[in-house]
């Protein structure tokens, strides 16, 4: 198991029911992409879902449609070029490196996204994440990959100024999207 996984099922205890397991081959050719193997890890560990009552972690095909990371992608992705064709600037990150794009992992109940940063000829697990502020063109980014800004975060060892200051909360909990 990843170490940053297993931090995590040790900060935050999985379902007692495990998450049914995905077909990465058949998603990574669906999408165009291979996810990283952190991510594909923490759904095959937790599924979607969402963490203290705030972090959404999008999941492949969710059945409840509002936390689909395929659903996710299409509409950031449209989002993204509506909002950049108008003149709202683009993070740092992308203006640099115009190729690169950014991915949604995650969502808050606030519209906060945490994206990775998908670099041209990176693999996908040297992605970094990237956390947007909700309706807004404030950027974050985080040297890490999903699954350890999540141990982190969780943890209290980073904070986001973008992120809700009531995020962590003391006592750690998951709840599947299958639950809802």
């Amino acid at each position: 198991m990843n170490a940053h996984v297993e931090r995590l099922t040790q900060l935050v205890a999985p379902p007692e029911r495990a998450a049914p397991r995905a077909d990465w081959a058949v998603l990574a050719e669906e999408l165009g992409i291979e996810l990283p193997g952190d991510y594909r890890e923490l759904i095959d560990t937790y599924g979607g879902g969402r963490f203290d009552g705030y972090l959404w972690l999008l999941e492949p095909r969710c059945a409840n449609r509002h936390y689909d990371l395929t659903r996710h992608i299409a509409e950031r992705d449209e989002a993204f070029e509506m909002l950049w064709e108008d003149g709202e600037p683009k993070p740092e990150q992308l203006e640099s490196s115009p190729s690169s794009r950014v991915i949604p992992w995650a969502t808050t109940d606030n519209g906060e996204y945490l994206y990775w940063l998908v670099r041209p000829g990176s693999h996908p697990d040297e992605w970094t994440v990237m956390v947007n502020e909700a309706r807004g063109d404030w950027w974050e980014h985080f040297d890490v990959g999903c699954a350890e800004i999540l141990g982190k975060l969780l943890a209290g060892e980073t904070r986001s100024k973008i992120l809700s200051s009531s995020f962590p909360a003391r006592m750690h909990e998951f709840a599947a999207s299958r639950s809802f």
